[in-house]
């Protein structure tokens, strides 16, 4: 037993009346109806543009200052030091191009093939151009353990990127202790949050990064990327930006109109996640709470969906890290994963095949660009969804 009620929150989320059993979180989890109806009153309320004068302005401001407050408090971090854009993606790219600008001939950069790409090619890119070199950290391709970054390390080494949790495997490395020996040697630290944020607690401190960046619509909000670095690191850098626009941080890292309406849907969704367990205390300390209590509850669903595959002859479940997230990729024996997929989603169960933007991971664990069948374990997951997955399985093995 954990402090979740699992009626309650299953009962937040509209679409899951429709009966279908969602795996599909770690591509996007689904959206309970306070946040929908926050992005709508947002766009129905009135916005326009930022700024004191006139009481739209003013109202749209204090959606963004929310937001970012939302986030700060999502992850421990400074609201001052939020940033906003497309995607992570496009954060990670932006970001990536701002600096290499000072990088060289003789530079290092590391990144990790356990990494979606997301946190790879913009450094590949980036260090490519600059004429820096790439060094690669592999992982053990049976457990989806990270090697050792201390070889690779050097007084040559610019940055690490490295992920919090692999959104294939869900192995949850030690970005702690990565970050420690990253910072040792002088370099920056640039840790991919977006598959962790949805399954444990996260503190920015904690996790040693420089920068770090999630993306809401993987935790119940809407499509867009964060990050979250100090903002006195932030103010000595000199991103790309349009001559008229603001130089303060954190507005000179956001091009163009951010999407307000989408930014007041954050908030709800951190406003919904403080809200998981009740309780007392700042948004902070009850994000802090639901989370562990998240975490807890996915840990008991996901004994049960490893022992049952484990009884499940022809099921191959790759990856074993010892700290890992709620996530499982499958391979099933005579069945290629995109075939193991439309089975069980005629049976409407969502459990997506692919290599998932994960494809140096997949790869190097012996998987090719067909991958697998990943199975994400969510806080709205239930046992019963648990056991439909697993009798999909035994049905389409006879």
């Amino acid at each position: 037993m954990t402090d979740l009620d699992l009626g309650r929150v299953r009962a937040a989320f509209p679409s899951l009346s429709l009966g279908t059993a969602h795996f599909d979180g770690p591509g996007g989890s689904q959206v309970p109806a306070v946040v929908a109806r926050a992005v709508a009153d947002a766009m129905t309320s009135g916005l326009c543009q930022r700024g004191a004068l006139s009481a739209t302005e003013r109202r749209t401001d204090a959606v963004v200052a929310e937001a970012r407050q939302a986030v700060a408090d999502l992850v421990g971090g400074d609201p001052a030091g939020v940033v906003f854009g497309r995607s992570m993606t496009q954060l990670t790219f932006d970001m990536a191009r701002t600096l290499s600008a000072g990088w060289g001939p003789g530079d290092e950069v590391v990144v990790t093939r356990l990494d979606h790409d997301a946190d790879i090619r913009p450094w590949v890119v980036a260090a490519e151009r600059a004429g820096a070199t790439v060094r690669w950290l592999g992982f053990d391709p049976v457990t989806a353990e990270l090697d050792d970054v201390a070889p690779l390390l050097s007084e040559h080494t610019r940055l690490v990127a490295v992920t919090a949790a692999s959104n294939l495997f869900g192995t949850r490395p030690d970005v702690a202790a990565v970050a420690a020996q990253a910072h040792a040697v002088g370099a920056l630290v640039y840790v991919d949050a977006v598959h962790l944020a949805p399954h444990a607690p996260v503190d920015l401190a904690a996790t040693g990064a420089d920068f770090l960046v999630l993306s809401p619509y993987k935790l119940f909000g809407p499509h867009l990327g964060a990050l979250v670095a100090d903002p006195a690191l932030l103010e000595g850098l000199r991103p790309d930006k349009l001559l008229p626009s603001s130089d303060a941080v954190p507005e000179r890292f956001e091009l163009g109109t951010l999407p307000y309406e989408v930014l007041a849907g954050v908030t709800a969704a951190v406003d919904f996640i403080a809200s998981l367990v009740p309780g007392q205390g700042s948004r902070r300390e009850r994000v802090v709470a639901s989370m562990t209590a998240v975490e807890q509850h996915e840990a008991g669903l996901l004994r049960r969906l490893l022992d049952g595959l484990a009884d499940i002859a022809g099921v191959t479940v790759h990856g074993r890290a010892a700290r890992r997230t709620p996530t499982v990729l499958l391979t099933v024996e005579g069945h290629a994963p995109r075939d193991v997929h439309a089975h069980l989603g005629a049976q409407d169960v969502n459990a997506p095949s692919g290599h998932f933007y994960a494809l140096e991971a997949s790869r190097h664990a012996g998987l090719g660009d067909a991958g697998g069948v990943r199975v994400g374990l969510a806080a709205y997951s239930s046992p019963d969804d648990v056991d439909r997955l697993l009798a999909g399985l035994r049905a389409l093995l006879g």
